[in-house]
């Protein structure tokens, strides 16, 4: 099974970002533009609203889940 590396440097900065961080950020929300497959990436700009109900499915950790 794959796990999430330590660190994801990109151009020099540390863009990894747990759920730690986002329980950190300002009402529990932060923009997301990690979406590398086009198909998700357009589905979930396209015709996921706000106020949808959805689960994301981590499977690229060292304990994959739903969240």
């Amino acid at each position: 099974m794959k796990s999430e590396p330590e660190s994801r440097i990109i151009k020099g900065i540390d863009v990894k970002f747990s759920i730690d961080d986002l329980q950190a950020m300002p009402d529990a929300t932060s923009q997301w533009d990690g979406v590398r497959n086009y198909k998700a990436r357009n589905y979930l700009r396209d015709d996921i609203k706000r106020g949808d109900k959805v689960l994301f499915y981590h499977s690229n950790c060292k304990v994959p889940g739903i969240a």
